[in-house]
């Protein structure tokens, strides 16, 4: 219930022109983990522009589980507990780490951070595109954004929230 309080104002205090990044992730999921470093790199890039709100969707991640996740990764960025999936639902994302910008309650871009990962278990050294970035620039510059979903790879969330 606490969480779905805390979600209904995380929602309602988003501006119609406030940008804000919702990143999907879960404590045990290792795609999601391997990300820390550039999630956190775009926050502190983007800090004077755009909010960024680490989503924990699974209900097995307590709240202790994520402050353990959140000091073991460094995490500063603003969370929120997703237990019932409603930012799930409203972004149509469908695993972690997913990323989905917003502006207001109007979705703007869903899908990878970058494209380190070929498929499950397949990533390069290093990423070639950048699409979550590429999209915020987009948004904060008031141009289109040209590719507003990407298929991203990661922990499924159906298999997750059973």
């Amino acid at each position: 219930m606490f969480a779905a309080l805390v979600l209904s104002a995380l929602l309602s205090q988003s501006v119609p022109a406030e940008l804000t990044v919702y990143v999907f992730t879960t404590t045990d999921c290792p795609i999601s983990n391997r990300y820390a470093p550039e999630i956190q790199r775009l926050a502190a890039k983007f800090s004077t522009r755009v909010k960024f709100v680490l989503v924990y969707p699974v209900p097995g991640d307590s709240a202790e589980k994520i402050a353990e996740h959140r000091q073991k990764f460094g995490y500063a960025v603003p969370f929120v507990r997703d237990v019932d999936q409603k930012l799930v639902k409203m972004t149509g994302v469908t695993v972690t780490p997913e990323a989905a910008l917003m502006r207001g309650t109007r979705l703007l871009y869903r899908g990878r951070i970058d494209d380190r990962y070929v498929d499950f278990g397949k990533d390069r050294p290093a990423p070639t595109t950048h699409d979550l970035e590429a999209a915020i620039d987009a948004a904060i510059a008031g141009k289109p954004i040209a590719v507003k979903e990407t298929r991203a790879i990661g922990c499924i969330l159906s298999d997750l929230v059973k």
